[in-house]
């Protein structure tokens, strides 16, 4: 644990920017809040975020009008080895992100926590278990009240998606707006969440806004007419089998590498070594990567052409590793979701398409803002 703790504090020690560049649309504003938010109430209430996931734990820290923290403050997941060990390195990580940005956990008031699911509104993880955290313990357990017990603090729960959602729509709106956002962010899976008013939809039991699993007429994107696309929840030709990390590796690259069979990505051999290059490769205009990216931006399209008539939202958002790129390919995929989207009506037909500001901190972000809600003061 020790090695672990020391490979956290040298990456909270540097201040890193995200990759991902604002829409020009956006730029002015986000300037603005690199270091002071627009206020959700008082600024002396001090909250945590921390974004857990499969392969790594991000934190951050909230003051009501600036985040404590630039950039990334992250280290490797120990999810997938039980909630015991996870939970107390969750702890230990938390201190040491405090310690290196000067902040007294004395003074914290509530913790907010990201994680996948499916779990319930009150953290408590499916029966089922959770897609990521591939350990039998972490079926049916309570990860909100167990931290909250840890840290002897509240602790508010959100998806990790749905917290994405929250903080994209967040820096693009403002604290106070009455706006409707649907956001989906591309990773290993497909995250996402839909924000009316300033809170994100969770559902009865959850549920709602798992947004990868949404189905689409898969067959309808050029050169997937005969691929029978499959995600690891089972089903058939949902958003998240024909557009992530996992639908490259599955899905797109199978449908594709056959007609590009002196492609260097061909002769790896291995679909997964090979999924991780694409990205980097469409960025260079690579005919194959670019084909497969676009193929990717016409799921998008479908998608949002559902969230469209179902919402008829303010803004559209895109974020994740995904297009963590130049700001010249983000356009370039915002313009092929826009190309391929099915015919609007005249006044639906213009909705904003965002890229989301700050993609690698919004989990952490997002469960902060959803800690400060929850404060009585809020």
């Amino acid at each position: 644990m020790h090695a672990r703790l020391e490979s956290l504090s040298a990456r909270c020690n540097l201040t890193r920017h995200a990759r991902v560049q604002p829409l020009a649309s956006l730029k002015m504003h986000l300037n603005s809040l690199t270091t002071k938010m627009p206020p959700l109430s008082s600024p002396s209430s001090l909250v945590a975020g921390i974004d857990l996931g499969g392969t790594a734990v991000n934190y951050t820290f909230f003051d009501g009008t600036r985040f404590l923290i630039d950039g990334l403050c992250e280290h490797p997941s120990l999810a997938t080895q039980g909630p015991d060990v996870c939970l107390q390195q969750m702890a230990d990580g938390l201190k040491i992100a405090a310690e290196r940005h000067k902040v007294s956990l004395a003074e914290l008031n509530y913790i907010g926590l990201g994680t996948p699911g499916p779990a319930s509104p009150a953290g408590v993880i499916s029966v089922n278990g959770s897609t990521n955290f591939a350990h039998s313990a972490w079926s049916g357990f309570d990860v909100r009240g167990a931290l909250s017990k840890k840290l002897s603090l509240p602790v508010a729960y959100i998806n990790d998606g749905n917290a994405g959602a929250v903080w994209g729509h967040y820096v693009i709106f403002g604290a106070q707006n009455h706006a409707t956002s649907v956001s989906a962010i591309i990773g290993t899976g497909l995250g996402g969440g839909v924000v009316i008013e300033n809170r994100v939809l969770t559902g009865s039991h959850g549920f709602a806004g798992e947004l990868g699993h949404v189905l689409l007429p898969w067959h309808m994107i050029p050169g997937l007419e005969n691929a029978r696309p499959q995600c690891n929840c089972g089903r058939i030709g949902d958003l998240e089998s024909v557009c992530s990390l996992t639908a490259l590796e599955k899905s797109l690259l199978p449908a594709f590498l056959p007609g590009y069979p002196d492609h260097e990505l061909a002769k790896l051999g291995d679909m997964r070594k090979a999924a991780r290059l694409v990205r980097g490769l469409a960025e260079k205009g690579d005919p194959l990567a670019r084909q497969v990216f676009a193929a990717q931006a016409h799921a998008l399209a479908l998608f949002f052409d559902q969230m469209v008539t179902t919402f008829d939202p303010d803004a559209l958002i895109v974020g994740g590793g995904a297009i963590e790129t130049s700001q010249e390919f983000q356009q370039w995929f915002i313009s092929q979701i826009r190309t391929s989207l099915p015919q609007q009506w005249e006044e639906t037909g213009h909705i904003p398409i965002h890229i989301m500001p700050n993609g690698d901190t919004a989990g952490a972000r997002g469960a902060a803002l959803e800690a400060f809600k929850a404060l009585p003061s809020s």
